[in-house]
């Protein structure tokens, strides 16, 4: 049976138009499928039932009177435990983060979300600061994947995944440095955007600087365009902030893929993918074909530039903890130690060197994107694997960005992002395709997204945990 947490944002945006449905009974629903759920999986790090119930009531007022506040009044929303939100403690995943100090800030996308009468649900889980694409901490556990419970759900804003997974609220805000919610988002069928870099004002800066965007996550394209227009636009704070764009994320939706020219890169030239990953995004590209979208093969032209990524990653891992006396480091988890001495040994040149390397290869992809609207590849090139373990039990490397080579390249060039399901594998595990698009063409990623959703409906699959 449909409940109010199993609609999306527009949905219910649509239901409190007519009456038919308050934000009151659709946040209620919402904090009942957390209590059901939430034990199950630990998505969540903290719940606020008491101030969402609060916002519900006067989103609910607002809409009586027909005077809703903003685009997603009365809409439950998560938020990942990165984000500056007053009244609320940002650990970050950390003991190194006391919760007893004031929290009197939001960060501009809380403000935005607010401003657009949002109700705040909570906080969700990430890995410790952020620094890994799984999800578990040592403040937190181990979140694991409502698709297959000993399965991790990817990282780092696995918790924001799982939370709009489960309906446990239609949306969320997710980071992205290095795949932190696309990644996610193949593992558990949902779907985001990491938007051009600036787009998505952000305060205080990200520790990983530029390769890090502001990110919103959903079980829709739609919804995901609603909430990139919310919490879009300027922000003083942010020295990198885009300007307000002339028109919304979700208008665009319509304008499909109708000769487009799409570029379908299987492995980017030099990754081994899965069977079921690459039958899968080969079956997406027939889509888009049978869309009016002329597709073919095409490598974007660069080799892997996982070292300089390493180097920029590592060493602001090394920089957010420069302070930590040895004691207050030996709390964090031993993977993060190791690597923030990787970054400690970086030099300066090592550091201008990986600078070098992504101006490079913005040049490559601007010069690709002048011969393709587009760019199709697998998010991920693996399924799901055992929940709280960095990579795959047996693999041949110890550090997550071995099995993550489809989304770093992207954070490096600042290039808009999208990941979608495209597939499940036999044992049901879902697949991701990953939407790349030049700079500043964030609503031609989010169209070509829409029209594939339109044909390949996924919404109607829900994860077991649902359905038991």
């Amino acid at each position: 049976m449909t409940t109010p947490a199993d609609l999306t944002a527009t949905q219910l945006v649509a239901a409190y138009r007519v009456g038919e449905l308050s934000p009151v009974e659709a946040t209620q629903d919402v904090l009942d499928r957390i209590d059901q759920l939430d034990s199950q999986v630990r998505a969540f790090c903290l719940v606020d039932a008491d101030r969402a119930l609060e916002a519900a009531k006067a989103a609910e007022q607002r809409w009586q009177e027909g005077l809703p506040q903003g685009l997603v009044d009365g809409v439950p929303v998560s938020i990942k435990d990165v984000y500056l939100t007053q009244g609320w403690p940002t650990l970050r995943g950390s003991r190194l983060v006391s919760p007893d100090q004031e929290w009197p800030f939001d960060g501009p996308a809380i403000t935005r979300l607010r401003e657009h009468g949002a109700v705040l649900l909570g906080k969700t889980t990430t890995s410790e600061l952020a620094w890994k694409c799984v999800t578990d901490s040592p403040l937190s556990g181990v979140t694991v994947n409502p698709w297959d419970t000993s399965r991790t759900p990817g990282g780092s804003s696995g918790g924001s995944a799982v939370a709009v997974a489960l309906g446990m609220g239609p949306l969320a805000m997710g980071t992205d440095g290095g795949g932190d919610v696309r990644i996610p988002a193949s593992f558990t069928a949902t779907v985001v955007i990491k938007p051009t870099y600036g787009r998505v004002p952000h305060w205080p800066a990200s520790p990983l600087g530029s390769l890090a965007s502001a990110a919103p996550m959903a079980r829709t394209v739609a919804d995901t365009a609603l909430l990139l227009d919310v919490i879009s636009g300027f922000d003083a704070r942010d020295w990198a902030a885009l300007p307000p764009t002339s028109r919304s994320f979700s208008s665009a939706l319509g304008n499909g893929v109708f000769g487009l020219r799409i570029a379908l890169s299987p492995t980017l030239g030099y990754v081994d993918v899965d069977p079921d990953v690459a039958d899968a995004v080969q079956r997406a590209a027939e889509v888009f074909r049978d869309l009016g979208a002329h597709v073919e093969l095409a490598d974007p032209g660069f080799a892997d530039c996982v070292q300089d990524f390493h180097i920029l990653w590592f060493t602001a891992v090394a920089k957010t903890v420069e302070r930590l006396t040895p004691r207050e480091r030996e709390l964090m988890e031993p993977a993060l130690r190791e690597a923030v001495s990787q970054g400690e040994r970086g030099s300066a040149l090592d550091y201008l060197t990986a600078t070098a390397t992504r101006m490079a290869m913005g040049a490559t992809m601007g010069t690709f994107h002048e011969h393709y609207d587009l760019l199709l590849t697998p998010t991920v090139p693996i399924t799901p694997f055992v929940a709280g373990e960095e990579v795959p039990i047996g693999w041949h490397s110890q550090r997550w960005t071995s099995w993550t080579p489809f989304t770093y390249p992207f954070n490096m060039t600042q290039q808009p992002a999208a990941s979608v399901p495209c597939g499940w594998t036999s044992t049901g595990l879902p697949i991701g395709l990953q939407v790349v698009g030049p700079r500043h063409a964030d609503d031609r990623v989010l169209a070509a997204c829409a029209a594939y959703e339109q044909v390949q409906r996924w919404t109607h699959r829900r994860p077991p945990l649902l359905v038991r």
